[in-house]
């Protein structure tokens, strides 16, 4: 059984659904030099998001993405 979304991951997956973002603003936003806290790093190595390469290079959710932040707003409060 796959491990539920963190709360970080799914408050960053929400920030980038919310509406279009940039990467430079992602980067500004998200960027962690600690490696306890790699929310916009583990968010691409799962393919959770992705970069557009045009002009404006917009981070998007991935199908993958919409499903784990519409399952972990669905999930019953701890």
């Amino acid at each position: 059984m796959a491990e539920p979304a963190s709360l970080i991951m799914l408050q960053f997956l929400a920030w980038v659904a919310d509406r279009p973002r940039t990467y430079g603003e992602t980067m500004e936003a998200w960027r962690s030099t600690c490696p306890r806290l790699s929310v916009w790093e583990d968010a691409i190595i799962d393919g959770l998001v992705r970069i557009d390469n045009g002009a404006g290079r917009a981070v998007v959710l991935t199908a993958r993405g919409r499903k784990i932040l519409r399952n972990g707003a669905e999930a019953p409060a701890v």
